[in-house]
């Protein structure tokens, strides 16, 4: 299975994102971009990749302890930015020094587990929008975000998300995911 770690938003939270991204694609240059759909938003904490099926017992039972050591925590989607000209965010604001540790820990549980990971670099916690296939100006799609403040909401939960890549040569396809386990956050 092709495993993430995530925090996923409220629905009143996507709601409120959705609407303001909604004149972003009405942009010059919104047509060469791959935009994400809503059911796809989600602040990633840990990638794991394709894991072995017999990994998953102890997976499961470090990530729950994970999400027992980190108590719930306040959050909004907050701004936005861009990576390399080729992935369009809305960032987050809020206790993130919490969803820094919770991303931490995510990874160390995976990693302890037996998931191959790679190396943790500093977490920069967003929601991906947007993607290009080619280095692209996203200046005017940032700009017009950077002011956005989302309502506060709390993280309650860790959750493990499958990825369900889109089948090749169908145009518009998105990856599907769905929740495996979900745990609460401090309980």
């Amino acid at each position: 299975m092709r495993l993430f770690a995530a925090v996923l938003p409220p629905a009143p939270a996507v709601e409120e994102l959705r609407r303001a991204v909604v004149p972003l694609r009405s942009l010059p240059g919104a047509d060469t971009l791959r935009w994400t759909g809503t059911p796809g938003w989600h602040y990633t904490l840990a990638f794991l990749g394709e894991v072995d099926e017999e990994l998953l017992p102890d997976l499961y039972s470090r990530l729950e302890r994970a999400a027992h050591r980190t108590g719930a925590f306040g959050m909004r989607v907050h701004g936005s930015g861009r990576f390399d000209g080729r992935a369009l965010w809305a960032g987050a604001a809020g206790a993130l020094d919490t969803l820094r540790l919770l991303s931490e820990r995510a990874h160390a549980a995976a990693r302890r587990a037996g998931v191959p990971m790679e190396e943790h670099r500093r977490y920069t916690p967003h929601l991906t929008l947007a993607r290009s296939r080619v280095p692209a100006d996203l200046t005017p799609f940032t700009a017009a975000l950077e002011g956005f403040e989302g309502q506060h909401w709390e993280a309650g939960e860790l959750n493990l998300v499958r990825s369900n890549l889109p089948v090749d040569g169908v145009p518009g396809e998105q990856p599907g995911y769905e929740v495996v386990r979900a745990w609460g956050l401090g309980r």
